[in-house]
């Protein structure tokens, strides 16, 4: 919140620059650095959450871990992940993105670090259910940074953009992972990840700013975003600020619509997809597949890259079609549901021995998981306007539910030596989260409270 001291040096600024230059009553372009920094945070967010996959083989071979064991590894970061995401999106609402986001990004990156001393089972679970805990935060301030930075119809590609940091961060740091892998050990690979990490939490504090708060973000753009459904809070005699307090019976009102529980099935099953490919997927080339760990990693890349495609090309379509006046509902949920859909095809992988076409139904998939991964947007567009972080938390509570149970079952359908059942539980959870969305969601329109004033 501004106060009045710092408003009136603002305009004091800002009446300055208009007298020098005529043109700074066009908007400045804010916004989209605000986005890059959110880009990279997400980059690093899952950086630290598949550093564990590319050093599985090399730490169960070490630590002597059976696959169910490996299964609830993996599994471990979701435990508290999702546990904390109400909580997460509850802080949010109450305290904001900036210092939030540089104490979670600092200390999951810590403890990022810390995993490279483990000496057993339990010591690496631990801290892995740390790095849940601490990134719990993130998306949650994700949605609420770019609902107050961005337009409604900017938004979709604003949340494809920095949703798209996990795809194209993962398709070109799996290589490089695997390289630090190889060359300094997989305790290696953790404590330079997590520098990398405490260092950009700094970073993040010192940059990152509220639309109302920013020094050099000018009225004109204030306005624009404003004007346009973004919720910037900036405070003015007619629009006082409110911090939210956290009421039981708002958690009621989050979920108690159908519609938002379309959106958070269909988030289950995009994730199920999504921590297949962040936990047992180069696993599943070099184990079950017969590749070596570098080969695997390269190859690893080619579906983050697709997904990286399906994304961006989703945000896109959809902000483009709601431009050209098509209507909401179809703008929003059709990436997503073909997306799934494209998803069911993971299950092709059973039925071919080639290693190329291995990649082509893991790619296919992953384009998919992508296209459908605008998932975000719904939260922004559907959520009561005082509750965007709580309605966050919930969706990606149950969302983040899938990081617990994909890793943990695909564990034990595994256990047998084959992976061919895993990807038919896999392809069944995509079909279903198509199917949320199809009969579920309904008219895509924002939920009216009592309370939104």
């Amino acid at each position: 919140m501004r106060s009045t001291q710092h408003q009136n040096q603002n305009h004091q600024i800002k009446t300055s620059a208009i007298m020098i230059n005529p043109l700074t009553n066009k908007p400045t372009r804010i916004r989209f650095r605000m986005l890059a920094f959110v880009f990279v945070s997400v980059v690093i967010n899952y950086m630290d959450r598949s550093n564990i996959s590319v050093a599985a083989s090399a730490i169960s071979s070490e630590l002597q871990l059976t696959s169910v064991q490996l299964g609830l590894i993996f599994s471990a970061f979701g435990w508290t992940y999702a546990a904390l995401q109400i909580p997460g999106g509850i802080l949010v609402d109450r305290f904001g993105p900036r210092i939030l986001y540089a104490f979670s990004l600092t200390l999951w990156s810590a403890v990022t670090l810390l995993q490279g001393f483990v000496k057993g089972f339990t010591g690496l679970f631990g801290l892995r259910m740390a790095t849940g805990a601490f990134e719990a935060p993130a998306f949650p301030a994700n949605n609420r940074i770019v609902t107050s930075w961005f337009p409604d119809n900017e938004r979709a590609t604003a949340i494809a953009v920095y949703t798209s940091g996990q795809f194209l961060g993962l398709a070109f740091l799996t290589p490089a992972l695997a390289a630090i892998e190889h060359v300094a050990g997989w305790r290696g690979l953790f404590i330079i990840t997590g520098v990398v990490g405490i260092v950009w939490g700094l970073t993040w504090y010192f940059i990152y700013r509220d639309p109302a708060e920013h020094r050099t973000v000018n009225d004109a753009e204030l306005d624009y975003i404003k004007d346009g459904g973004g919720l910037i809070n900036r405070q003015t005699d007619k629009e006082p600020v409110r911090s939210t307090k956290f009421k039981w019976s708002n958690l009621y009102k989050v979920m108690s619509y159908r519609k938002l529980w379309g959106v958070y099935i269909g988030q289950f099953a995009v994730n199920s997809t999504l921590w297949f490919f962040l936990t047992w997927f180069p696993t599943y080339l070099v184990k079950y597949r017969g590749l070596n760990l570098l080969t695997s990693g390269f190859l690893a890349s080619v579906p983050f890259l697709a997904a990286f495609a399906g994304l961006l090309l989703s945000g896109f379509l959809s902000d483009y079609l709601l431009k050209k006046g098509v209507s909401v509902g179809i703008a929003r949920k059709s990436p997503i549901i073909i997306g799934l859909l494209l998803s069911v095809s993971i299950v092709g992988a059973n039925y071919v021995d080639s290693t190329a076409l291995i990649i082509l139904f893991m790619t296919i998939a992953f384009f998919g998981n992508g296209f459908a991964s605008i998932t975000w947007v719904f939260v922004s567009t559907l959520a009561p306007k005082h509750l965007i972080g709580l309605t966050g938390g919930v969706f990606n509570f149950i969302g983040g539910l899938a990081s617990i149970i994909v890793p943990i079952v695909i564990g034990f359908l595994a256990s047998d030596g084959s992976f061919t059942r895993a990807l038919v539980f896999i392809a069944v959870l995509a079909f279903i989260g198509a199917c949320s969305y199809i009969f579920l969601v309904g008219k895509v329109e924002r939920i009216k409270t009592d309370d939104d004033g």
